[in-house]
This record gives structure tokens, sequence and C-alpha cells, in this order.
């Protein structure tokens, strides 16, 4: 299945309300008001879902497979919308914690090489994350950008998990069953900032936390069987990821190539922690996936991300991700 969250307007304001929506073909079905009509009433926020666990993914499934196979049902519920009259948003607006990896050792052997620095045998340990700021997401559409975040900014391509029921010190080998589905990060970064906070041995902060844009779709992990390559630490996934600026294509990767598995980085992040249903968990930048490690490695020259410009992070099966960046009112 793929969960969006939606307004049926093009702009918010008091008139607008967020809503739960699955993509069906070129449809989005609102899945509380098509719920209703099966006797299995889902909420209309994607948190609250994910907190009523397995129940609430089997109505959801059902909603889908009526939905597919009657083209007229929920129609008089006001519950199908073409996909292309609706405004997306993140499809968990506002997570419940948002931790970002650092699982793609090409990334990270080309930053440190870049700034004249050997590999850090502890990458090999363990996996490390951070916390940033899960107040500040955003799904497709404009990035709004303060002056001070023009000086380098950068975008960074990813692909993110959703965790989708409670648990601690959770195993890498029970860890997949937490996640709700999978969808693509773009850790938009204000270097200049960054690298200033980072010479004190903290942060990154100001750098990050002014956006961090997931989306367009929570694609679950059904969806991705035929992609899907197990393995003892957990699922790797065989998936095409590519970031391009106004048309350009800059990165190419593909999610397979993570050192850490997202099941390893669970584990991490759960001990003796609780994770709840809607944390957000990115999995780092892949290879190549941001102008700091292309310029750094002389692929491109001094290219940052300007006012106006558009980027799309995509990665197959779950989408494309577009934000253009506008200057903040």
């Amino acid at each position: 299945m793929k969960f969006v969250t939606f307004l049926t307007h093009e702009t918010l304001d008091d008139r607008d309300e967020q809503r739960l929506g699955l993509v069906v073909g070129k449809e989005v079905i609102d899945l509380e008001h098509a719920s209703k009509d099966l006797g299995t009433p889902l909420p209309s926020e994607i948190i609250a879902f994910l907190h009523f666990g397995e129940p609430a993914m089997l109505a959801a499934k059902k909603v889908e497979e009526v939905a597919m196979s009657d083209p007229e049902m929920f129609k008089e519920k006001g519950a199908r919308h073409p996909l292309d009259r609706v405004r997306l948003l993140a499809p968990v607006p506002r997570p419940s914690s948002m931790r970002d990896g650092y699982a793609f050792r090409q990334h990270v052997e080309a930053a440190r090489r870049n700034r004249g620095v050997e590999m850090i045998p502890e990458f090999d340990q363990f996996p490390v994350f951070y916390f940033t700021n899960h107040q500040a997401v955003i799904g497709p559409g404009p990035i709004e950008v303060m002056p001070e975040h023009l000086n380098r900014l950068d975008f960074e391509l990813e692909a993110a998990i959703v965790i989708g029921k409670q648990g601690k010190n959770i195993s890498a080998n029970k860890a997949d069953e937490y996640i709700a589905g999978y969808t693509i990060m773009n850790d938009w970064s204000a270097r200049a900032l960054q690298m200033e906070e980072m010479k004190l041995s903290l942060g990154p902060a100001k750098g990050k936390d002014f956006a961090t844009a997931i989306g367009p779709y929570l694609v679950t992990r059904d969806e991705l069987s035929s992609h899907r390559i197990s393995g003892e630490h957990g699922e790797r996934y065989d998936l095409t990821m590519t970031a391009s600026m106004n048309g350009k294509e800059y990165s190419r990767g593909n999610l397979k190539d993570m050192m850490w598995t997202f099941a390893q980085i669970i584990e991490r992040a759960s001990y003796g922690v609780t994770l709840y249903p809607g944390d957000v968990i990115g999995s780092g930048t892949v290879g190549t996936g941001c102008f700091l490690e292309l310029n750094g490695s002389k692929i491109t020259n001094n290219l940052w991300v300007q006012l106006g410009d558009t980027v799309t992070c995509a990665i197959e099966a779950l989408g494309e991700l577009t934000n253009t960046v506008v200057a903040a009112s």
C-alpha cells in the first residue's frame, strides 16, 4: 500500500484539513471516509492510524481491494479524489521523533577523504545517528529558506523508514517487523552554518534544523517484496536512487549499498529506549548524494542549491520527491 497525507485545496488555510489517504491507481482514497462504509472506521491522521497496529493495516488493505474492484465505491462519501487534484504533504507531517543515520560507506569515505582524513574505524563497529528537528518536516513543494541557509545550501539523497509499532531493545533479526513503510528523505543542509557549528564538536543544529523533506508516499514492505534482499542482519532493497537539480541528474546510487541495515539501526536506536509508531529514521546520504561530496570529489565545481532551483530526489518504487527553493517571508 501507498499511504499519503493530503489536502483537497491548493493552499493551506482555515478551510483545509489534512487527511490520511491511500493511493489506488490515479486516485487518492480518503481512509476515514471510505472505511466507515466497510464498518471499520479508521483515523484521519497517520500516527493515530499506526497506533492501531495490524488491525488498521488490514482494514486499509480491505479499502484498497474494494476501491480497486469497484471504481464507483466510496464516491458518494466524497472519499475518492484524483491524485493530480490534491496537494500531497509529508506522509508523516509531524513525526513523534526523527533520527538520521550514517549508513553508506561510500559517502562517509568520500567525505573524510575530501577533508584529508582517514576512514574512521568506528564506522564498522556500530551504526550511528543524530536527532533532527521533527517539527520542521516538509513534503513535496516549496522549501522556505532564510538568507544564511543559502550560504552553501545542499540536498541529501536518502531513504527513510517509519516505525509502525512500539518497541524497546529490539533485536536486528526482529526489527524489520517494526517498519510500517519506506519513504524518500531529503535532509536539507546549510553547509556554512553546519561547518561553523561542528567546529565546537556539537551539532549539526542550525545547519540542519530548518527543513527535512520526506515523501511523497509511505510505501509498505509488501509493495517492495520483489526488490527485497534478505540477510542475517535484516532486509536490504535493490532500489535505484537518483537526485537531479533543474532537470539535470547529479546523484545516482542504490539502497542495497547501505553498510548498516535499517534493522541494525533500529537495534541500536532502541537500546534502552522505546521507539514509537510515527518515529522516522533516515538512512544517511547515499554515495554521490549531495553537493558537499560531489564538489569535494571535483565531480562538480563549487555548485550549491540557489533560490529558484528545483531538486528532485527519486527512489525506484518509492516515487519522486520534488522541492523548489523559495525565500522565507
